[in-house]
């Protein structure tokens, strides 16, 4: 069937960055940088934001595709290097970038129609944000999904701690802690996605849903043979050691616990995590440690995110840590405070104490 661009408001304002257009009953977007691995800039929210809620109302559309342009991934996260200009700048533009894309995040989640999400290739942060707080969820063979903020001097924010207390057992704190990255078979068995579709079926797929049910054209082109499945989650075989380990109450805990593990696995977790910012992790896991106490909704979670990626501007982590290794690509930020020991309650509660007037209304 022939693509129709959607009304001029939406399609004047998504021709370079957001492709937006209707075929049948689906209305796809597609995130369109892809040599920046289809990070999200405010423009490039803003657009889908205002699609969505264009085709709220359109009776036509009965399905969203979500799906990014180019072979390396659906989306890399935000534009953090917008992030670190803001953060240098000092102007509020990273505040006005994260209350727009959670604001995105929560649409998302909360959206009245059917919503599938093409996580092929590179899916972290931002990624994660849009693509994986609701069912429809679709891996390849090439997705590696992540969030790595604590990697960069920061913590996962867009609701990303909500889908990690929902995995199985630990697996949550692990990810969160280590930044490391998924493929299919494990996306699938932390919750983070549904289905496997091989990457040269995407198309297919596509063109199906435009007149067939989602649930049919995804049963009939996931992998039945044992050539085409995806591996085993060996996220699964490792719980053995991550869930004694990461029910650790402190950072300092969850590590001695890796570091006397005689398993291969965690001790390169141990590793990872002493490389990573130490107020970074300290808030990463009181931020996990709130949501498996809470039960927050997606609402309260973003507004906490909100919160804490504020009060992370200001800090030598957060610039270091995007210069050194998204601007410089180097692997040798420094961290301060430079040890966990010296991350106070002090630093850990200002990171969560309320932005007053300034707190992000979903």
């Amino acid at each position: 069937m022939t693509e129709q661009v959607g009304t001029p408001s939406v399609a004047e304002s998504s021709i370079d960055d957001v492709l937006v257009r209707q075929a049948g009953r689906v209305g796809r977007i597609t995130l369109n940088r892809p040599k920046a691995i289809n990070a999200l800039t405010l423009p490039m929210i803003e657009v889908i934001t205002a699609t969505l809620e264009q085709w709220r109302h359109d009776l036509a559309i009965e399905v969203v595709v979500l799906d990014g342009a180019g072979d390396r991934g659906f989306c890399a996260g935000g534009d953090i290097r917008a992030v670190y200009d803001s953060a240098l700048a000092g102007d509020g533009a990273a505040g006005a970038l994260w209350r727009a894309e959670y604001r995105l995040d929560a649409a998302v989640r909360h959206y009245p129609k059917q919503v599938l999400s093409l996580l092929d290739g590179i899916t972290m942060g931002g990624g994660v944000g849009i693509g994986c707080h609701r069912p429809l969820r679709v891996v390849t063979e090439r997705s590696r999904l992540a969030m790595p903020e604590v990697r960069i001097g920061f913590a996962p924010d867009v609701a990303a701690t909500l889908l990690f207390a929902q995995a199985p057992g630990r697996v949550g704190e692990h990810l969160a802690l280590t930044g490391d990255s998924i493929g299919a078979a494990d996306a699938i068995y932390c919750g983070l996605a549904d289905h496997v579709v091989s990457s040269e079926r995407l198309s297919e797929l596509v063109s199906r849903v435009e007149a067939e049910d989602v649930d049919i054209v995804l049963a009939d082109l996931e992998p039945v043979s044992e050539e085409s499945a995806p591996e085993e989650p060996g996220l699964a075989t490792d719980r053995i050691w991550i869930d004694e380990c990461y029910s650790g109450g402190t950072v300092e805990e969850i590590l001695q616990r890796l570091e006397d593990q005689p398993n291969e696995n965690a001790g390169k977790a141990a590793a990872q995590i002493r490389r990573v910012a130490p107020l970074a992790a300290e808030v990463t896991l009181r931020a996990m440690q709130q949501t498996r106490r809470e039960t927050p909704t997606i609402e309260q979670v973003l507004a906490r995110d909100y919160r804490v990626m504020t009060r992370f501007l200001d800090t030598h982590d957060l610039r270091d840590g995007i210069r050194t290794m998204v601007v410089d690509k180097h692997d040798s930020p420094t961290w301060s405070p430079s040890a966990l020991g010296d991350v106070t309650e002090h630093m850990l509660d200002r990171h969560f104490a309320s932005l007053g007037e300034g707190e992000l209304q979903v």
